[in-house]
């Protein structure tokens, strides 16, 4: 286990202020063979009038051109350890206050529209790399599940025990995935595979990796993120 020591060391008060779980925070501005017949329409449907309201209202941020990609400045950061998942045997389960609960195989999300995005990937440690990212948009893996009219903040889980929580319109956002590719090819394990968070709109540690659990809910749980819950002496930011 490595770590790498932040330029500069930031206040809990601090770090929710950057973060945020509400827009005010934006940096920049049981599934089986039938999932794929009758439910993935449900992705060009509107979700519930509040959600669709969202999603006629958010902005877009600025992406950038292939030939803007940097490679070499992903910094790799983990709070505890890297695990090491069997891409064949993993199952991401989203679940909580919706109306259609489902257990999602990598082929199974595979099988959803492919999104690809070159952003700028920015830690809180004060450094940001642009990368390609590629994946499937949160908000057509919430469409799937069919949450209710109250839903209001996102939870998720990870394999090496992590968890954060986003408010619903950040998770809506369209440049918002579920990212299983970097730069063109398959994730790593150091980089979150099989798979994990990636936006624009979210500073690094709010972008989990290795995700196993999306929880759809109405209220802030006690738990709101490892790191605003923990207290912060230094940061991890990937």
């Amino acid at each position: 286990m490595s770590w790498i020591l932040p330029k500069r060391t930031l206040s809990r008060r601090h770090l929710l202020q950057l973060s945020g779980l509400s827009g005010a925070g934006l940096l920049l501005g049981g599934c089986g063979t039938n999932l794929f017949s009758d439910n993935v329409r449900q992705i060009s449907e509107p979700l519930n009038q509040s959600l669709e309201a969202l999603l006629q209202t958010q902005k877009l941020v600025a992406e950038f051109p292939l030939s803007a990609i940097e490679p070499d400045k992903l910094l790799v950061n983990t709070f505890d350890f890297t695990p090491q998942i069997d891409p064949a045997q993993f199952y991401l389960t989203i679940d909580g206050e919706v109306s259609n609960s489902m257990r999602l195989s990598m082929a199974d999300i595979q099988k959803l529209p492919l999104t690809s995005m070159v952003i700028r990937h920015v830690c809180v440690e004060g450094w940001a790399a642009i990368v390609q990212w590629g994946g499937v948009r949160l908000r057509d893996l919430v469409a799937l599940v069919q949450p209710k009219s109250s839903v209001r903040y996102v939870y998720f889980k990870s394999a090496d025990g992590y968890y954060e929580s986003w408010d619903i319109a950040s998770a809506v956002h369209p440049q918002t995935l579920m990212a299983y590719q970097k730069n063109g090819q398959l994730l790593s394990a150091d980089n979150g595979a099989p798979i994990r968070l990636a936006s624009p709109i979210k500073l690094g540690y709010k972008q989990s990796k290795w995700v196993t659990q999306i929880i759809l809910t109405s209220n802030l749980l006690p738990t709101k993120g490892y790191w605003e819950d923990k207290g912060y002496e230094w940061f991890a930011g990937l």
